[in-house]
């Protein structure tokens, strides 16, 4: 509900899309919607990226989709771990991608490197800004905000609360996310000054103990069997932590210095809907799930990569019908499938001794490459495959398009013929990509070459996932729209109309980008 009144000192802003939450998803989404050409308000309640020991796993998709971006050599070289665990049973995580494994980045650097880019590409970032109100009318969302400087009012085209698990734009709008409250919880320090043997989900007599040290720093996590998660209004006190760890492990770690305390419980929802007509949501504000595997941060950042496209076409009016719907459609089955895997893996991590035959079981089935892969590409999110339509089968289709080194073709006069590249670097300027493999398509597609560009190009290896003598059409988010011969020009036309609308009118062969060059601060 709306104030009755506006305030007459209060300061009034517009925008295409305001985005509330400047964490991974929000800021990701931000970078999407700058390179797709519109305007954005990315708004926060904190002072700055976070300061927590939060999520700290990049998985390989995600890394993926940082490396389309052009990401990665800013992010450095982050240690990678190529076992991880489901439900605390070690998982081999490798799998063909350009980053297999999991990447261990700070959730504060994930967030630097997020808004720097988003800065950068012209979004503007305001912080300790606390939503209180909004209204949504048939064309716009009109929010109510107390700022640094006293009240703001923000008149949008959409808005899109990334704002976590306790999403303040969820509450305000009466979204239905139904699902079930925490049964039990894990108690989480960061604590220093502390010499404990490091613990890989070391299931004892009375619970669940993890332990791990980084530099002078320990994490330890702790899980008491049959604790009943407890209604908290802060973190608990380290004496509780301290408690728990020497009834389960028999060690006292009363000496060390807690540097960060936190509890998290295996609560599992998600929101019914995506979309309320202008109003969607991403990230935790859309699922809430317990942090096993570092797999809600990358989920989040997947929604963003989703939606971020679809929801700047709209902006500039050149969206076909359905797309931006297709974003509830897509992800939350994907959310639902992760959502249900964190089921599973909070039976395996947090039940106790009845849950073991079951852990045996499944540590057998583990060694079966098949079943290995298969729970490897969920986690990762390298499985994911949409519903794109077509039937002929192909393997890509509705998958992302893997990353590949390529060699550029031409008619022999382009500067960058024979220059080597990647699949991922065709991504880069946010835009769709017609991939010919010597089909000869290339030129089908430049009606929407404002919006998709067009490569020919060779595999540089024989025998890959890619047929030579056929055409890919990859949607912004690297996925397989389209994939066949230039002789099925028709099948190729219907699927550039489906994803990227009308052509245009002219067919310019250079097309200027979508974002603009201009910078906004950060406040």
């Amino acid at each position: 509900m709306a104030p009755d009144h506006q305030d007459s000192t209060q300061d009034t802003l517009s925008t295409d899309v305001l985005v509330v939450g400047a964490g991974p998803a929000g800021l990701m989404l931000a970078c999407e919607l700058r390179l797709g050409g519109a305007e954005v308000l990315v708004l926060d309640q904190r002072p700055g990226p976070t300061t927590e020991s939060r999520a700290s796993t990049l998985h390989a998709r995600t890394m993926e989709i940082l490396g389309a971006r052009g990401l990665l050599a800013e992010l450095g070289t982050p240690p990678c771990e190529p076992r991880g665990h489901f439900g605390g049973i070690g998982l081999d995580l490798t799998l063909p991608s350009s980053h297999p494994g999991q990447w261990k980045v700070p959730q504060q650097r994930t967030e630097e490197l997020l808004q720097a880019r988003a800065v950068a590409l012209g979004a503007d970032v305001r912080r300790r800004h606390q939503l209180v109100a909004l209204t949504e009318v048939p064309d716009r969302v009109t929010v109510e905000c107390l700022g640094p400087a006293g009240p703001v009012r923000v008149t949008a085209r959409f808005l899109v609360g990334c704002d976590g698990e306790d999403s303040t734009v969820r509450r305000l709008t009466g979204a239905d996310f139904p699902g079930r409250d925490a049964e039990r919880e894990l108690l989480r320090a960061d604590v220093s000054g502390v010499d404990t043997p490091d613990r890989r989900f070391q299931r004892l007599a009375n619970g669940l103990a993890i332990a791990a040290t980084r530099g002078e720093v320990t994490r330890v996590m702790v899980h008491e069997f049959g604790t009943p998660a407890r209604q908290r209004s802060g973190a608990p006190e380290f004496a509780e932590v301290v408690d728990a760890w020497q009834r389960v492990t028999g060690e006292d770690i009363s000496h060390g210095v807690p540097l960060w305390i936190n509890a998290f419980g295996d609560a599992n929802r998600q929101l019914a809907r995506y979309r309320h007509g202008r109003i969607l949501f991403a990230g935790d504000a859309a699922h809430q799930q317990m942090p096993s595997g570092g797999q809600a941060l990358n989920l989040g950042v997947q929604d963003s990569f989703n939606l971020g496209w679809k929801l700047a076409a709209e902006i500039r009016g050149d969206a076909p019908d359905g797309l931006l719907d297709s974003y509830h459609a897509e992800r939350h089955a994907v959310g639902a499938d992760v959502l249900a895997n964190i089921r599973a893996q909070t039976r395996l991590l947090l039940g106790g001794p009845e849950i073991e035959p079951v852990r045996a079981v499944l540590t057998e089935l583990i060694a079966v490459e098949e079943v290995r892969a298969h729970l490897a590409g969920m986690i990762s999110g390298l499985s994911v495959r949409y519903d794109v339509g077509g039937t002929d089968g192909h393997p890509l289709l509705g998958r992302r398009l893997p990353p590949v080194e390529l060699v550029r073709t031409g008619d022999g006069r382009g500067d960058d013929d024979g220059a080597t590249t990647a699949t991922t670097e065709l991504l880069a300027t946010g835009r769709g990509l017609l991939l010919d493999l010597g089909a000869g398509a290339e030129r089908i597609a430049e009606p929407w070459a404002d919006r998709v560009v067009g490569v020919s190009a060779r595999t540089s290896v024989p025998g890959g996932p890619l047929r030579t003598g056929e055409a890919l059409l990859v949607r912004p988010d690297g996925h397989v729209a389209w994939a066949g011969p230039a002789t099925d020009a028709y099948g190729l036309r219907i699927a550039l109309h489906r994803w990227f609308g009308e052509p245009a009118r002219t067919s310019p062969r250079t097309p200027a980008a979508h974002h603009s060059t201009k910078t906004a601060a950060v406040r």
